[in-house]
């Protein structure tokens, strides 16, 4: 939607025509294609813990309590990239992949290409892909279905209209209740004895390489007896009917040799040109112009992590060469929502709902409300809604718990369209006395604490939660009605002060080095901001970093944009 802030240029405008009108003709001469009937699949599971290899002997090595589960967070982009690609290089049984978004951008290649090599080893792929992102990206993720060992399967797929992001709702209007709900779990499973959890996707943006926007989130590396948990929670996506092999949608005539051939094209390391032909105006003869617009393919080697994060550890590459790792060690638990959640299904006694214990809101909500002190928040997208006003309100007035959450400032998101629902708490969260911070993204790109963000802007996207300093959310979910109500979604929820203590030094450093703080101005209505500059405090009194085009567009949008769906 960000784009959309500043007018678009005709040419742009009538590109967007040329696409939007075609497929609502289609629509409505077709109506809605449906998902396939029956489809021919083979249901797996994940494979016992593989002790005898070598990050099965790695993981061994650095157990300290079998019953608990080890963990190392990872706030910086380039050792959460690398910590992935070492699991998938080391891994000798098995991959388990579950993801929003996989771009076809220089990450997204790197390690598709690292998982085809996974595989012609011997190790068994097993990869799921919410399908809302994968316009384009057909030709790359069946090439990669063609390996052997691997099997890519997408959740709630698009069954036409795939060509682009709009023509896929146009087609499927009649659906859209059933394609409006999406998967937004991240989970990455080496071998059953290591993983990845957090919030980041597989783009250039998640790990600080993009030229544009780069995300400040956060991820934790995963050893222990939370692991066998995991791998349940991926079996019952990899084996629902709501997750289908990419061959049932995406038809295709090549031979799997044919296949395979083009994903090595649309990968290789060096990249091809895109092309634009313009025919020029006149009679037959007049000529064309061919202008390169882009490119396809090339998958550089990621750029290595600096020698320490914000925390003070190295890459865990180092630690995996010496046969040890060393973690925070604690009671966890892992939810994640059920699959069915895709079709509005909900859990009932009788026919009255109730509430799903194995939510990841539920359990974050339970959480939030045996708080007796202090709960910090940080969410990229934050829509508490009424029944989060009254959470907010009733622990503060029963315990005297303090409340400071972190999120996107109107500059900073990617989403201005969620600002307007966030905006209409703002006010009201501000009198409950709780503690707001909005990032700037000026003041990220200068901070190298928060890491190397070179010319590009700084944007927020980490979802946690520490309660009471010593109890800790980390996972997908974002606290607004979309991860309540439409997304599915997964978390981590660990009883660890000292895993409190590192995730509230990372708060801090965003607040004091990348945020604003704000608070009601005097006559107690107004919003204002203020940080710290070099000549002092500084207060800004409409919506910091943006221009009067962007804060016109936000009063339309609050107007139009109906809550449930932000």
């Amino acid at each position: 939607l960000l784009p959309m802030l500043e007018p678009p240029p005709p040419a742009a405008l009538r590109s967007w025509l040329r696409l939007l009108l075609p497929a609502l003709l289609l629509a409505s001469l077709l109506g809605c294609a449906g998902l396939p009937d029956k489809v021919e699949r083979t249901n797996t599971k994940a494979q016992p813990a593989a002790q005898d290899t070598p990050l099965g002997r790695i993981a061994k090595a650095s157990t300290v309590d079998p019953e608990q589960s080890g963990f190392r967070l990872m706030p910086t982009g380039q050792f959460a990239l690398q910590a992935r690609l070492e699991l998938v290089r080391r891994a000798q049984r098995t991959l388990d992949i579950q993801y929003y978004q996989i771009h076809d951008d220089r990450t997204g290649r790197y390690l598709l290409r690292a998982l085809r090599d996974a595989s012609e080893r011997g190790v068994r792929v097993r990869l799921i892909i919410d399908d809302l992102y994968t316009s384009g990206e057909d030709p790359l993720l069946i090439g990669l279905d063609a390996y052997p060992n691997i099997e890519v399967r997408l959740f709630n797929p698009f069954p036409a209209g795939r060509q682009n992001f709009l023509t896929r709702f146009a087609v499927n209007i009649r659906e859209f209740d059933r394609v409006n709900r999406r998967m937004h779990n991240k989970l990455f499973i080496a071998d059953g004895v290591m993983a990845v959890a957090g919030g980041r996707n597989i783009a250039d943006e998640y790990f600080m390489a993009s030229a544009g926007a780069n995300f400040v989130d956060l991820d934790t590396f995963i050893i222990g007896g939370i692991l066998p948990r995991l791998g349940q929670l991926f079996d019952q996506y990899w084996n629902s009917d709501r997750v289908l092999p990419i061959r049932a949608i995406v038809k295709s005539e090549a031979s799997d040799e044919e296949l395979r051939r083009d994903f090595e094209r649309l990968t290789t390391r060096e990249a091809q040109p895109i092309t634009r032909v313009t025919d020029l105006p006149g009679e037959a003869g007049g000529g064309e112009i061919v202008e390169v617009v882009g490119s396809t393919g090339g998958t550089p080697e990621p750029e290595p992590p600096p020698p320490n994060d914000v925390l003070g550890y190295g890459p865990i590459a180092d630690e995996l060469n010496a046969g040890r790792v060393g973690l925070v060690w604690a009671d966890a638990q892992a939810y994640a929502d059920a699959p069915d959640k895709v079709i509005g299904r909900v859990s009932t006694y009788g026919v009255v709902p109730i509430d799903d214990v194995d939510s990841v809101r539920y359990n974050v909500v339970e959480m939030m409300r045996r708080a007796r002190k202090s709960v910090v928040i940080t969410s990229p997208y934050l829509i508490p809604g009424e029944a989060g006003i009254e959470t907010f309100r009733e622990s503060i007035a029963r315990h005297g718990v303090t409340y400071t959450l972190v999120t996107n400032s109107l500059a900073a998101t990617d989403e201005p369209v969620v600002h307007t629902g966030y905006r209409r708490y703002r006010p009201e969260m501000l009198k409950l006395g709780m503690n707001l911070y909005e990032l700037s993204p000026q003041k990220v790109s200068r901070s190298l604490r928060l890491g190397r963000f070179s010319t590009s802007i700084g944007r927020l996207h980490a979802k946690s939660a520490v309660v009471d300093g010593e109890r800790v959310f980390i996972g997908s979910m974002n606290f607004d009605p979309r991860s309540d109500q439409l997304n599915t979604e997964m978390g981590l929820f660990i009883q660890s002060p000292v895993l409190a203590q590192q995730m509230l030094k990372l708060v801090d450093v965003i607040r004091q080095q990348g945020a604003y703080k704000v608070t009601l101005a005097a006559n107690g209505q107004d919003v204002i901001w203020s940080t710290v500059g070099p000549g002092g405090q500084d207060v800004v009194v409409e919506e910091p970093e943006t221009d009067i085009w962007t804060r016109i567009m936000l009063e339309v949008l609050s107007v139009i944009a109906p809550e449930g769906l932000l």
